[in-house]
């Protein structure tokens, strides 16, 4: 196969990375991102009040596993506001919730002639059916599903866009077993459907993407009943694109790490913090360093 050179293969990278930025994950082209905890089930007319800040910095591009010989940097600035409320429905904890994203994104270095850009992402709506809800052994089983609507901003004209303009619907499920008293495990895996983009880039091309799937496992260990300290894995498989039928031989295989602290400041209002980065990367952008602040009021 015929090899394209750095510049069009950083062009093809970018491509791919653009129309992925989104925030289920609060992260650039991925899944589904948990924090440890979330599939906790809590009792029926609790809400929270969450948000999110999420800085990320990328600092290498890579193509079929091999970097690409560009200074290739993006810099990510994303907030998101999410609402959830738990309820009963047929004996069941269901929690129904929204996520509002926003944020800055700004080209660095080779990549500064594409700028930036700044306004809303797609808002996602979301809610968990817990088939396991056992709190007296720290025992749980939810199933969620998210619907990515193509509410962001977006301009075909622009490089860099924080909406999709295109219907995104994910599917995970998250388990949670109490290992002793102070350690616990957490898994989720998901699956990622993208609808089609009629109106992407200058030319008004038509954009589609395989399914995207991601695995995740942390475990997190309780100091105190307040304060607590995770670490895990995320592997997020697939998620190949085609532009106007023509594949872009840009699927991801991306292995990456999270280390952080969850402390109750009060009893109802917690602070999370966790710092990550990709270890390996297959195809585009690799997170050098990643940032993750959030804030929770429980009412």
């Amino acid at each position: 196969m015929k090899r394209l050179p750095p510049a069009e293969l950083a062009r093809n990278s970018l491509k791919s990375l653009v129309v992925t930025l989104s925030l289920a994950s609060v992260t650039v082209a991925h899944a589904i991102d948990i924090d440890p905890g979330d599939y906790t089930a809590l009792p029926a007319g609790t809400n929270l009040a969450m948000l999110y800040y999420q800085y990320a910095t990328t600092d290498r591009l890579y193509a079929g596993g091999e970097r690409v010989p560009v200074n290739a940097r993006l810099d990510t600035n994303i907030g998101i506001f999410r609402y959830v409320h738990f309820m009963e429905v047929g004996g069941y904890i269901v929690d129904p919730q929204i996520l509002l994203p926003f944020g800055h994104v700004e080209a660095k270095n080779d990549l500064s002639p594409l700028g930036s850009t700044d306004g809303m992402a797609d808002p996602i709506l979301a809610a968990t059916v817990w088939l396991i809800n056992e709190p007296e052994n720290n025992h749980y089983f939810g199933i969620t599903p998210f619907l990515q609507v193509p509410a962001g901003s977006y301009d075909n004209d622009r490089p860099l866009n924080l909406g999709e303009n295109r219907w995104s619907f994910s599917l995970q499920a998250g388990y949670i077993r109490g290992l002793t008293d102070t350690l616990a495990l957490d898994l989720a895996a998901d699956i990622t459907l993208h609808g089609k983009n009629s109106d992407f880039g200058a030319d008004n091309s038509t954009l589609k993407q395989d399914p995207l799937y991601q695995l995740q496992g942390y475990l997190r260990h309780n100091i105190s009943p307040t304060w607590d300290i995770r670490g895990g894995l995320s592997y997020t498989y697939g998620g190949e694109t085609r532009v106007d039928g023509q594949r872009q031989n840009d699927k991801y295989e991306t292995l990456s790490a999270t280390l952080g602290t969850g402390y109750f400041i009060t009893p109802t209002v917690q602070v999370l913090a966790n710092y990550g980065q990709d270890l390996s990367v297959e195809n585009g952008f690799r997170e050098d360093r990643r940032v993750n602040l959030r804030l929770m009021k429980v009412f």
